[in-house]
């Protein structure tokens, strides 16, 4: 059932607040309607979203309504309608303009509906109830998994599993050892082309054996049950009738899930292109801090299957907003996630935590923008791309962070404007490399040690591995082939830039 507390932290994601609550935050939520301005205090909906209603019309509807949660859409009410409020014992609840009603009536519809749902033994959270009834049904332990193997719920009674199964319910996950077990034995391709019970032969001397089947929505494998058995089932009838229940469950899971997404990810866009008002839409998104990191991320796996991006979109969308620390869309085939930290480590961790939640098949590429303010997130998103682009063509840590990588990035970007016609085709540089190319000389080579050793002629030579005085012939020799002015420092800087491109 959905409490007035749930509804509040939910919406509390997107700009909305409790302005009065004379009512328990554990009041039960069972129904939702929209006003109607025809017949404004028909019916006994527990939750009224008072659309069409403004803050003079409010407190006129507040003295009415039979609701005992009313949502409107407002800066604020004023004190009378308040007073009426607590006057009625109906709780307020004022969301920020900039939220539509249709987003709103879908969040608020989806958390009543899945909470009646849930009360009458169907809902998404009843997965560890039907667990617990199949084991009793069937006589062994139950656990539910979702189609990567990640376990949703399993029964209480677990008595006599074997070391692999309390590794998986321990770990929500199978370990990757028995999925590759599992799937060497063919046990995946029974799962995604029927829908029969198989009875899996024991994993290791001396364990139990499973019986597993899949749960599935038309042709779409949402997942499987396993039950832990020494033999076949006699009779599986009950794990069949159960496979069917656990769909709805999975579907209504994740329906509520993908609206929540498609908002969050709708507001994370207009945050890092720019089209939003910044503050205003962070307010939205949960955050309260002042500072943010942009994170990039792509998933790649060896057949470059478009489906490991969805996957890892998923994975960084998995709960609730408020337990989560960032907030993320999906754009083509990129996840940018807005983190509210400062300091890179906790980004880095992010990535790192994201990457292990992933099958060992998928390698994720991550860049981390630099720290920005509200208006400058999307700096921080260009520079979560750059560092992306750089980490995929480096590869190395979990990620490349612009702040330890900006010197790479800029000479990337000059590189950039260099192959698209803009660096000079001729000059010292040029006219360096014509003469190495055509009479063998390694002008190029010294010139770009001597440099790099701050003009340091010892250090040049050492580098190299000749005579001081060599590099300093050679450095004459250049002066005479081409207009080197070494004295200047914004020439040497020019060298420089140019040798690194």
């Amino acid at each position: 059932m959905v409490t007035l507390d749930r509804l509040i932290n939910v919406l509390g994601g997107f700009g909305a607040r409790l302005a009065c609550a004379p009512r328990s935050r554990r009041t039960e939520l069972r129904s939702a309607a929209l006003h109607d301005p025809a017949e404004p205090a028909s019916g006994a909906d527990e939750v009224l979203l008072a659309v069409g209603v403004d803050e003079s019309g409010a407190a006129g509807l507040l003295a009415e309504t039979r609701a005992v949660v009313v949502v409107f859409r407002s800066a604020g009410l004023g004190d009378r309608a308040l007073e009426i409020a607590r006057d009625r014992d109906v709780a307020v609840v004022v969301v920020d303009p900039a939220v539509s009603w249709g987003q709103l009536a879908g969040i608020v519809y989806g958390l009543v509906l899945e909470g009646r749902e849930t009360e009458a033994g169907r809902g998404p959270t009843d997965l560890f109830a039907l667990a617990d009834t199949l084991a009793e049904s069937v006589g062994g332990p139950v656990t539910i998994e979702d189609h990567r193997s990640g376990v949703l719920a399993y029964s209480s009674e677990q008595t006599g599993a074997d070391p692999a199964r309390l590794e998986t319910i321990l770990g929500r996950q199978v370990p990757e050892s028995v999925r590759r077990e599992l799937a060497e034995r063919g046990v995946f391709r029974h799962l995604s082309a029927s829908d029969d019970p198989l009875f899996v032969e024991p994993l290791e001397s001396g364990g139990r054996g499973r019986v597993v089947v899949a749960v599935r929505a038309g042709r779409e494998l949402l997942g499987s049950i396993w039950v832990d058995v020494m033999r076949p089932l006699a009779d599986d009838t009950a794990l069949v009738n159960g496979a069917r229940t656990a769909a709805l469950h999975m579907l209504r899971t994740r329906a509520s899930a993908d609206l929540e997404r498609q908002i969050e990810s709708d507001l994370v866009i207009g945050l890092v292109e720019g089209h939003a008002d910044a503050p205003a839409e962070l307010s939205r998104l949960g955050f309260r801090g002042d500072r943010f990191r942009v994170v990039a991320v792509q998933a790649l796996d060896s057949a470059e299957h478009p489906a490991a991006a969805l996957l890892a979109f998923e994975r960084a969308t998995t709960g609730f907003g408020w337990t989560r620390p960032g907030r993320s869309a999906l754009f083509a085939n990129t996840v940018y996630t807005v983190l509210p930290h400062d300091d890179a480590a906790p980004a880095r961790e992010w990535v790192r935590a994201l990457a292990r939640d992933l099958s060992a098949e998928i390698t994720l590429v991550a860049g981390i923008g630099g720290a920005a303010g509200p208006e400058e997130l999307v700096n921080s998103r260009q520079e979560a791309d750059e560092s992306l682009a750089l980490h995929a063509r480096t590869g190395g840590s979990v990620a490349v962070v612009y702040d330890e990588s900006w010197h790479e990035i800029l000479l990337e970007r000059l590189r950039r404007a260099a192959a698209s016609g803009r660096q000079p085709a001729r000059g010292p540089v040029a006219e360096l490399r014509r003469h190495d190319r055509e009479t063998g000389t390694r002008h190029v080579e010294t010139l770009r040690a001597w440099l790099e050793c701050h003009a340091d002629l010892a250090a040049a030579a050492a580098r190299l591995g000749i005579h001081p005085n060599t590099v300093r012939n050679r450095l004459r020799r250049m002066s005479e082939l081409a207009p080197l002015d070494l004295d200047n420092p914004e020439t040497r800087l020019a060298l420089i830039i140019a040798l690194a491109i």
